[in-house]
């Protein structure tokens, strides 16, 4: 792979549940953090996602400076398509400064939209569009694919209008997108049970579009039973409350499996020939580990650190975080390639 990455959150808000990934932004910290991705974690591209334009072009900037190749990806849920797509565009004029001083900078025009973003699938919010027991059947009719590429269609054409770099689309297993609109094939390509025979031999299909296939999103979490939620390894936890406080039940920590599969997984992007992958994700502020197990929320958390409510890391003693065994799992596999 020539992209090795990391995902990085500056903070998303969903609108439906008003959680805030990052309550915090400490430009000191984020300066901080993006020296470990490229130095320690052996990264030379990162995709940071957040909703604030200031935050994003700040964290952009910051890892801009250090040599790194920014993947940019503004993120805002539960909008409807007006407002996603005026978004979208403001971002991109913004992006385009950037790009003009730096130039090693990709936009990410929209992640995972179908559930992301109102009125492709039923629901006001993301809860109520995944939590639907019908959601299975509703996905399979395959109707929300016309109303995305639309979207999409109209997207990339004002995108382009004002940014002149590369562009591409994270976009969820469940939808079908014309690539031939984008620079890359992006992917947020989670294994699990229900995909694990088909994981690779699916991702080597992407190359018959004859552009470069990114993995904009893939990861883990730290929970036995995680390798087989893929991508829903996060809805462990209880959403009677807002934001959540505990989990819906006992889980069993697992570190090792979590960096056992990121391991696999980055092999079986290398055995495909991706241009480049992205794990998800850097660090989850939000999700602090406990040693209470029904309150150890970053077992949910995809995080190659582990979040600490108070305290500091052993490592870093700066940082309120600690590397997990898939930290340094990460880091080796990167500094092999």
């Amino acid at each position: 792979m020539n992209r090795k990455g990391v995902h990085y959150d500056v903070g998303v808000e969903t609108k439906g549940s008003m959680i805030r990934t990052r309550p915090s932004f400490d430009t000191e910290v984020v300066r901080r953090e993006i020296a470990i991705i490229k130095h320690v974690l052996n990264c030379n591209a990162i995709r940071i996602s957040g909703t604030d334009p200031d935050r994003l072009m700040t964290a952009a900037e910051i890892a801009l400076k250090q040599g790194l190749e920014v993947w940019l990806s503004p993120q805002i849920h539960d909008m409807d398509e007006e407002e996603t797509l005026s978004y979208t565009i403001a971002c991109a004029e913004k992006s385009e400064l950037l790009r003009r001083r730096y130039s090693k900078l990709v936009f990410i025009l929209g992640c995972e939209l179908t559930l992301f973003m109102q009125g492709l699938l039923p629901g006001n919010t993301i809860y109520e569009r995944v939590d639907r027991p019908d959601f299975i059947e509703i996905v399979k009719t395959g109707a929300h694919n016309k109303l995305l590429q639309a979207f999409l269609s109209k997207a990339i054409r004002n995108v382009r209008s004002v940014f002149r770099g590369e562009v591409t689309y994270a976009s969820a297993p469940l939808e079908a997108v014309d690539w031939g609109l984008f620079d890359y094939v992006g992917l947020d390509y989670y294994r699990s049970s229900h995909n694990k025979a088909s994981y690779a031999g699916k991702l080597k299909s992407f190359s018959e579009w004859g552009k470069p296939v990114i993995i904009t999103e893939f990861g883990c979490c730290a929970y036995q039973g995680a390798d087989q939620a893929g991508g829903r390894g996060w809805m462990i936890v209880d959403r009677a409350t807002q934001p959540p406080k505990r989990l819906n039940g006992i889980y069993v920590r697992d570190e090792a499996l979590q960096a056992k599969e990121l391991a696999e997984q980055l092999a079986i992007f290398d055995d495909a020939d991706v241009e480049g992958a992205f794990v998800f994700t850097f660090v989850a502020p939000v999700w602090v580990h406990d040693q209470d197990p029904l309150y150890d929320l970053d077992m949910a958390s995809y995080g190659l650190v582990k979040t600490y409510a108070d305290g500091r890391g052993i490592r870093y003693p700066d940082m309120t975080w600690e590397p997990k065994l898939s930290f340094d799992q990460v880091a080796r596999y990167y500094e092999q390639r």
